[in-house]
Parts: structure tokens; C-alpha cells; sequence
């Protein structure tokens, strides 16, 4: 099964110029979901996890699913004050301004093994971010993984900067 049959190109969107690969029309589709998990465990497997952690909010729709596969723990990365109780953030640079990314405190031991999980790795600022504030609470980031990877831009160059092996379903040159 292609992988790419199943995801759909808006044109345009969010604004003029940019075409959004949507991948809910491949949640939409019970076989081709299934089979995606499937290729994405085969290939994250080798990364050894013990958690993964899954990038607001449609990383969530890829790890949640995976960390069940695979009898893995799942937490979440999510923008400031997302979270409830104590967390621990990391503040970083985009192209006009700073975000921040937060997890909450104590969710991942020291140590531990984590694969970090988003929808589409473009320009790798928010993984790259993600991996960052894992390392700031003591966790090993093993890996990371999405469903595509928009190979002409250089998220897996951030990625590569990182030490931070990198896999995906579907790679798109344009």
C-alpha cells in the first residue's frame, strides 16, 4: 500500500503558495491507518523506547496509537500553559519571533528512553525544540519519526545537527 494515495494536498492553505499535506483523509481510511502504525512500530521499534512523546496536537494522533502498539509510555509537548500542574519549558527561535514547548514536570524518569512523534517534519524547528527540552529534563531521545517528511526543506539536517536518527512514511521532494 502507498502510503501517499492516502494523504491529501490542499492547495493554498493556510495562505497562498503553500501546500498542506492533510493526513486526515489517511485517519479517515481504517486500512491504510493501520497499515501506517504498522510501518511506523516496525521502524521506530529499533530506537528501543521506553516513551514516547508526541508533539501538540496531531504528533499526539501518531504517538498515542504507537506508545499502545508497542506497550510504550506517551506524553505530551504542548504550547505554554497548556499543561495543568508544574512544567518544565524551552523557549526557541522561529522565523519572526519565539515559541515555547512545555511538558509537564516528572513525566519522563531520568534516563529514559523517548522517541519523539509529529504529524510532518518541514523546516524542524518544533522537533528540534521537542528534542531540546527532553534532554533538558535527563531523558536519552532516541529517535524521532512522522508520518511525512518534507525532504526539501532542512528539518532532517536539524535533526542530524542533534545526533537525532530520523525516520518517516512518505517523503515529498517539492
Amino acid at each position: 500500500m502507498n502510503i501517499k494515495d492516502h494523504i491529501r494536498g490542499v492547495p493554498d492553505f493556510p495562505k497562498p503558495g503553500i501546500l498542506f499535506y492533510d493526513i486526515s483523509t489517511l485517519l479517515a481510511h481504517p486500512d491504510a491507518w493501520q497499515v501506517a502504525m504498522g510501518r511506523l512500530a516496525r521502524d521506530i521499534i529499533r530506537f528501543q523506547p521506553d516513551v514516547l512523546a508526541g508533539i501538540e496536537s496531531r504528533g499526539f494522533l501518531v504517538a498515542a496509537p504507537l506508545a499502545l502498539k508497542l506497550g510504550c509510555g506517551f506524553v505530551m509537548l504542548r504550547k505554554k500553559g497548556k499543561l495543568p500542574g508544574e512544567t518544565i519549558r524551552h523557549d526557541y527561535a522561529l522565523e519572526y519571533g519565539t515559541d515555547t514547548i512545555e511538558i509537564q514536570k516528572g513525566a519522563i524518569e531520568e534516563g529514559k528512553r523517548v522517541v519523539i512523534l509529529d504529524d510532518l517534519l518541514a523546516t524542524g524547528g518544533t522537533m528540534a525544540a521537542g528534542v531540546e527540552l527532553l534532554r533538558k529534563i535527563g531523558a536519552h531521545v532516541t529517535g524521532a519519526a512522522t508520518i511525512i517528511d518534507l525532504a526539501f526543506l532542512p528539518g532532517k539536517q536539524r535533526l542530524k545537527e542533534l545526533d537525532v536518527p530520523f525516520t518517516c512514511l512518505a517523503s515529498y521532494d517539492e
